[in-house]
């Protein structure tokens, strides 16, 4: 499989920056709860490795996972890395000891980042730095110019090429393009969560990607039914519908599911090619909140 082949194509974000739309997340790579080693450390080392070798061109991660374990993985498998690979991270929130998530978003918290991301990845600059501002699934009001202006500064320094932000809303994205360019936002989007989609529209028309996370995330029980439902009619899954949807649902759109497997990697792929017929969508458009 090549790039060509994949769901849905390219988008180009930036002059040196366009990705195939199929993504990964490696997430998952990490242990238990995003915390700690993975299970099974060679499994992790081949879905890393089967991930350029299926055409896939960008990466989703972050060095608050694990921590620190799933970039040493990426390095571990992949460096040096294919020149056609990109690695898109983030920073803003740390691991305590708990496993919780809490927010860093402090100055020298944000540099020491940046930094960590830098080292365990094993680069001189990082290709898109994603600043995470909201909670779990949605943003959190107020203004982001501090946090974003340390990395609009490490921009200007040599150490990010790219900038990005995520769980934000339209006041915070338009506040973090006064303070400097961003190729993507990454915001909580897929069927039956809708609350993007003027921003996803808005972005689209500007040449900035989409990046929605949990696509089968948040959904009631009548709303999972109704996916199930079409999943069932189309032979095929409900993971499928879900990501061939939101390819369909505008070219801005970049997906990063992720797994642990390889065998659920290629699913993914298999499954995002799914062309959903105009009664499917017809269908699903229907269940959002």
């Amino acid at each position: 499989m090549t790039p060509t082949t994949l769901p849905g194509g390219t988008f180009k974000l930036a002059d040196d920056l366009t990705l195939t739309r199929m993504g990964y997340g490696a997430m998952q790579l990490a242990g238990p709860h995003v915390f700690g080693p993975p299970a099974d450390h060679d499994g992790a080392i081949a879905v890393l490795k089967a991930v350029v070798e299926l055409g896939i061109t960008h990466i989703d991660t972050s060095d608050f996972y694990g921590p620190h374990i799933t970039n040493q993985l990426i390095k571990e498998a992949l460096y040096p890395y294919p020149e056609q690979l990109r690695i898109i991270t983030k920073v803003g929130a740390l691991r305590d000891a708990e496993g919780n998530w809490p927010k860093a978003l402090a100055p020298d918290q944000l540099r020491q980042a940046v930094h960590d991301n830098l080292a365990n990845l094993g680069v001189e600059a990082l290709d898109v730095v994603n600043l995470r501002v909201g909670g779990l699934d949605a943003p959190t009001p107020g203004s982001i110019a501090e946090p974003f202006s340390v990395l609009a500064e490490m921009q200007e320094e040599g150490l990010i090429k790219h900038l990005g932000i995520s769980t934000v809303n339209a006041e915070q994205i338009a506040e973090a393009q006064s303070i400097a360019p961003i190729v993507c936002v990454q915001n909580f989007y897929n069927i039956a969560n809708r609350q993007d989609d003027s921003l996803v529209d808005s972005l689209a028309e500007q040449g900035i990607a989409y990046v929605p996370y949990f696509p089968l995330g948040g959904f009631s029980p009548l709303q999972s039914d109704t996916l199930a439902r079409v999943a069932e009619r189309l032979h095929t899954t409900r993971m499928a519908v879900a990501l061939a949807w939101l390819l369909q649902r505008s070219p801005n759109i970049l997906l990063i599911p992720g797994t642990s497997s390889v065998e659920h990697l290629r699913e993914n792929i298999a499954g995002a090619n799914l062309q959903l017929p105009d009664d499917a969508i017809e269908e699903l458009n229907a269940i959002a909140g």
